[in-house]
């Protein structure tokens, strides 16, 4: 795939950023350089690739026991009391009865 730098200059406008015509052009090669990338490895078979939330077993606590030397650091994924609204609300620097108010950051 091929980034332009009418893309760059499109994208970059969108996030109020100021590129010279040089950052503009290696921004164009290095992107369009990560997306053909990406694009070959989607061109590997990873069907016999077991799915992993880490790509090694060093990342996790200690294990207990066993012979692993770390155990991946796993917790239940369960719903635990949060603020309350009105609380979240009391702590903001502006705030109407439902929502934060912020300033205004996109012109376009």
């Amino acid at each position: 795939m091929s980034i332009t730098e009418k893309d760059v200059s499109y994208v970059a406008d969108l996030a109020n950023l100021e590129l010279t015509a040089d950052e503009r052009t290696r921004l164009a090669h290095d992107l369009s350089s990560i997306l053909d990338y990406i694009g070959r490895l989607n061109e590997l078979d990873t069907a016999a690739v077991p799915p992993m939330a880490q790509i090694s077993d060093r990342f996790g606590t200690p294990a207990t026991s066993g012979s692993e030397r770390f155990a991946y650091a796993r917790r239940a994924d369960a719903a635990a009391p949060s603020l309350a609204h009105d609380e979240a609300l009391r702590n903001a620097p502006g705030a109407d009865d439902t929502f934060f108010k912020v300033p205004k950051v996109i012109e376009k």
